[in-house]
């Protein structure tokens, strides 16, 4: 099939390789010109794209003539503000309304989950006002709303590859928050489950999803389990018990979805510097 990617980033890139691989048509959308070159050389149709909140950029009709679009923008929240990435998608929409695009996967974040010290299960939010960021709700709603079949895939932390834990607390003293579940994702993982959604029925679409490893061990366990592989220097814990947490559950996903994941148990995930 032809499948489009808006953003062939840290996740699109591969992404987009491997369905190649498979046999698919794939076009892909950078917002860095000079990478242009790395996607065209990968196979990909490549298009310079920007959604600033308004479209730029020549071929928007040519990245929707396609039957399934993967959405994958980083929402940059912080350095946007709330209002910007709503503003992206509902620009996007209007594109889409009007295109032969058959099938919209938006990609995002447990971020929407706030750390209120229970297992978060996809209908604890479903509005905006229930959401600890509630500009990617409000995104969601507008890719839900946009007349299309849909997946909303919140994923979890996505590790894997380069992006090893202990890189980010090496030599850290006093971590509080040792003693917190992960809510991790291997990028292997988060290909695959977009694949075989691909070759799923619409019975498994127009569905929201949490996308995360089945297995939640501590961070502690994580940091300290990818530091010496990688010569990292372990942090020191001073745990706080009042440190609040979240355990996202992927129940749903294993439930509707035929896939087993590659990495079930982060402390199991593949890196590689």
């Amino acid at each position: 099939m032809k499948v489009s990617i808006l953003g062939c980033g840290w996740l699109g890139l591969p992404l987009a390789k491997k369905l190649i691989e498979q046999g698919h048509v794939v076009r892909g959308s950078t917002t860095r010109a000079e990478k242009l070159s790395e996607l065209r050389q990968a196979g990909i149709e490549p298009l310079w794209l920007q959604l600033s909140p308004e479209p730029k950029g020549i071929g928007w009709d040519y990245l929707l003539d396609t039957e399934v679009l993967v959405v994958n923008i980083p929402p940059r929240l912080a350095h946007t503000g709330a209002t910007f990435h709503p503003a992206q998608i509902e620009h996007l929409a209007t594109l889409l309304k009007n295109s032969s695009v058959q099938r919209v996967i938006y990609v995002s974040s447990t971020s929407v989950y706030a750390d209120d010290n229970r297992t978060a299960v996809e209908d604890d939010v479903i509005t905006p006002e229930q959401a600890a960021a509630p500009a990617l709700v409000e995104a969601e709603r507008i890719i839900q709303e946009v007349g299309k079949t849909w997946l909303v895939l919140r994923c979890g932390g996505l590790m894997g590859y380069e992006r090893i834990p202990a890189k980010y607390v090496s030599g850290k003293k006093n971590l509080t928050t040792g003693h917190l579940p992960v809510n991790y994702l291997h990028r292997d993982d988060a290909i695959g489950i977009i694949e075989t959604f691909l070759s799923s029925p619409n019975e498994a679409w127009n569905q929201t999803y949490n996308v995360v490893s089945p297995q939640h061990p501590t961070r502690r366990e994580v940091y300290l389990g990818s530091c010496e592989p990688f010569g990292y220097i372990p942090p020191t814990f001073e745990d706080d018990a009042s440190a609040p947490y979240k355990l996202i559950s992927s129940e749903r996903l294993q439930t509707h979805l035929p896939y087993s994941f590659l990495y079930p148990n982060p402390l199991d995930f593949y890196y590689a510097l």
